[in-house]
């Protein structure tokens, strides 16, 4: 009797895990939560709004980009729910919500869907929107920071602050004091709290959604770019590396943003050349650039090269033989 059934055959590797796309955005959302609760607290029910918005914008521009492209829907997958809420933490909390949604068309339907969907494209969604609003609307992005508990006032609207990039940067005006660096500062909605931040990231190590060695390269090249500099200028280095380091989105960056999977390095090697570049970067724009801050600019230069970083990092197949080491044996025999 012949047997009728089909053999379906797929490329390695054939062990399946539990984990799904919709578990592990899931994770991330849970692990970014600390950091929305920190946000409310800090700038009041406004922060809230401009994180729905941003993220029913994303969910309504993937729902309606999949129809129009007559792809099956992926908004059950949680991706344009996350997208949504790191864009919201990149953005202030005085952003008017007209520009939340241009954002999130940009992210959305520019960098995903025009380039197939989840895993295909080539930046981070939300990264990408963030660079797209600080060019397009520099006063709304970088001129109207509010003051952590302003909210609180009679007229939160009216305060603003600077922030200690800024101030580090320009000399002008005072820092918090450092242990204040790391539960409130002024700043995009995900960058203020540095501890919820950490937090975060220590949750999704526990659940293996991500792995230390980008955030920890990343975090430690800045660090030693900015111990040197403070040396070099003769000021209190360690001092100088901690405000820069809690400072603006370093934190936020190199841990929900740097680690993406479809953006970054697949081997461990990669991620390290990666990473490193990535805090390369971000150094000399803080150090020596005109703009307060550089890991927006950094992942996107890195994320463009990571084609270039897997192919260079690709491990060799056991038992491979090198193509000039083919050449020297067949030249010797």
């Amino acid at each position: 009797m012949v047997d009728d059934r089909l053999l379906t055959a797929s490329a390695s590797p054939h062990a399946r895990g539990r984990d799904t796309t919709r578990l592990i955005m899931l994770d991330v959302l849970i692990a970014l939560t600390p950091s929305l609760i920190a946000s409310v607290v800090l700038f009041g029910f406004r922060a809230l709004a401009v994180t729905a918005v941003s993220i029913a914008s994303c969910v309504l521009f993937e729902y309606i980009s999949r129809k129009v492209m007559k792809r099956a829907n992926t908004i059950g997958d949680l991706s344009a729910a996350v997208t949504g809420m790191i864009l919201a933490f990149n953005l202030p909390s005085t952003i008017p919500f007209w520009m939340v949604i241009f954002g999130a068309a940009i992210s959305i339907i520019v960098v995903k869907q025009m380039f197939g969907g989840i895993g295909q494209n080539f930046v981070n969604p939300a990264l990408l929107a963030r660079i797209v609003l600080m060019v397009s609307f520099p006063k709304a992005m970088l001129a109207s920071w509010a003051t952590p508990f302003a909210w609180r006032g009679s007229t939160p609207d009216a305060v603003t602050s600077a922030t200690p990039l800024a101030v580090l940067k320009t000399g002008e005006g005072d820092l918090p004091a450092l242990w204040t660096m790391c539960f409130a500062k002024a700043g995009c909605l995900g960058e203020v709290c540095a501890a919820a931040l950490v937090l975060g990231g220590i949750y999704m190590l526990v659940r293996r959604v991500i792995t230390p060695v980008i955030p920890a390269c990343y975090i430690g090249t800045v660090a030693v770019c900015m111990l040197i500099c403070g040396f070099a200028r003769q000021e209190n280095a360690w001092s100088f590396a901690a405000y820069e380091l809690l400072s603006g989105g370093l934190l936020l960056g190199a841990i929900f943003m740097a680690t993406d999977y479809a953006t970054s390095p697949i081997s461990t090697k990669g991620k390290i050349i990666f990473a490193v570049g990535c805090g390369l970067i971000t150094s000399l724009i803080r150090l020596f650039g005109n703009m307060n801050e550089g890991v927006s600019f950094s992942i996107l230069i890195m994320n463009i090269l990571v084609p270039h970083i897997d192919r260079l990092t690709v491990p060799k197949p056991f038992g491979t033989v090198k193509e000039k080491k083919k050449k020297k044996e067949a030249a010797a025999s």
